[in-house]
């Protein structure tokens, strides 16, 4: 007779080996049926967890209760592949260890809606199920205001929702497939760095196969490309991009950079009265004097977005060390046509239009009036030195064909934009609500 120990330890034994053996299958048939994520899927190991609350993973492991896992493949081998996918999802997308400040219930629920969305957008047999109509219902809710799924736009949409627990027990059992205890594990800071450089790694290969293999083509997968494009895009410095704006100027103030202490004391005490050097009277500086912001006040931009995106402006030229003490800012906002033209000179005046800031317009989009009209502006002598415009807008317009004589940027907000149109000559820069909100808050409090 087999000692109880003995056969409960054997039992075990067979329960892991059966459950590596279906995730590995699961792994093995989509590869077959996605080959740009064959790095993704063999970067995953495989550990059974019996106390744990469902299937998880790390970034590096993906645990599992077989009891659950056998259940799962009873109904079907088609949950299991979905699963496997949902998690990778979440880490190529940089969901684990990003929640930050938000709220946790929130957070997880729109990760899971936008993986889940990117699923149910593919119909391929290994992973295609039939949406619920619930589930169509809530997507349609979010596709009104997203023209790509993000878990970043979801989490705003959802705290603008404010859903009555019900309705949002109601979502969140609908989208669960796992568990994100193993996301904010209290853990050495570098492994999260090292997590964080693995899948930014694997994702840019990722975005390399898939537009070599002609994914980009295939309607199952563009939006999956999309969103793998949108965090590959190269993330800036508010007010590092500001700066390229700025212009050289000598301004009257001491530069202690060209002055040298010791000798200025040395011939205080050797000729008493008489410093051998003294301070440079000028110094030059790269700061920002002529400047031009337009806001897009079609229908399609939000009141709150520009006002946080001119007071974010705002604090950056505002700095000592970003502006003339004579400025010469336009603040520019036109729909179709020009619906008004703010001219800010001090820093008391920029406050003051910030107060009385409303916006005016609400037609179609069209970019090129802008462009006439601060084209007329240099013609008049308005500028001294125009270095730079900032178009804030959603990118829904038409744009100028000749380049202008200033550098332009288009500001966009992620996940409210178009810039397939964009001209060549343009910058383009994506920004997100933490660069706005939060950066305010931090200058807010300093």
């Amino acid at each position: 007779m087999i000692d109880p120990v003995r056969q409960r330890q054997l039992d075990e034994l067979n329960e892991v080996e059966l459950g590596h053996e279906i995730l590995d299958n699961a792994r093995n048939e989509l590869y077959l049926n996605f080959r740009y994520l064959d790095v993704a899927l063999s970067s995953f190991r495989f550990e059974a967890e019996r106390s744990g609350s469902g299937m998880s993973t790390d970034g590096y492991v993906i645990y599992y209760q077989p009891e659950l896992l056998f259940s799962m493949f009873q109904r079907g081998r088609i949950l299991i592949n979905r699963a496997c996918l949902h998690m990778l999802f979440h880490c190529l997308f940089c969901h684990l260890g990003s929640m930050g400040n938000r709220q946790k219930h929130y957070w997880d629920l729109a990760c899971d809606i936008a993986v889940e969305s990117i699923l149910d957008g593919f119909y391929v047999k290994s992973v295609f199920r039939h949406q619920s109509p619930y589930r169509r219902e809530i997507y349609g809710q979010f596709r009104t205001k997203l023209p790509v799924f993000t878990a970043e736009g979801i989490y705003h949409i959802l705290m603008e929702m404010n859903p009555s627990e019900e309705a949002f027990r109601r979502m969140e059992a609908e989208f669960y497939v796992d568990s994100h205890d193993k996301w904010e594990q209290e853990e050495d800071p570098r492994f999260k760095v090292e997590r964080q450089n693995k899948w930014q790694d694997i994702r840019e290969k990722m975005e390399t196969e898939m537009e070599s293999f002609g994914e980009k083509d295939d309607e199952s997968s563009r939006q999956l490309l999309e969103q793998v494009k949108i965090e590959n895009r190269e993330r800036y410095d508010y007010k590092r991009f500001l700066r390229k704006f700025a212009v050289l100027k000598e301004e009257a103030e001491v530069d202690p950079d060209s002055f040298d202490s010791i000798f200025y004391t040395y011939g205080l005490t050797l000729y008493k009265n008489m410093p051998l050097i003294e301070p440079l009277e000028t110094r030059e500086v790269f700061k920002i004097e002529d400047f031009v912001i337009v806001i897009d006040t079609s229908m399609s931009v939000s009141g709150d977005l520009v006002r946080s995106f001119l007071e974010q402006t705002y604090e950056v030229l505002g700095e000592t060390e970003s502006y003339f003490r004579k400025l010469n800012i336009h603040v520019i906002q036109c729909d179709e046509q020009i619906r008004s033209d703010a001219t800010i000179t001090s820093r008391e005046e920029m406050e003051n239009y910030m107060k009385q800031f409303t916006l005016s317009g609400f037609g179609g989009t069209d970019f090129r009036p802008a462009f006439e009209y601060v084209n007329g502006l240099l013609n008049k002598g308005a500028f001294k030195k125009l270095r730079g415009l900032l178009y804030f807008t959603d990118g829904k317009g038409i744009y100028p064909v000749k380049m202008p004589p200033y550098e332009t940027a288009f500001v966009f907000m992620e996940d409210q934009y178009e810039d397939i149109s964009v001209p060549g000559w343009a910058m383009k820069v994506v920004l997100t609500r933490e660069d706005l909100e939060v950066k305010l808050q931090e200058n807010k409090k300093r």
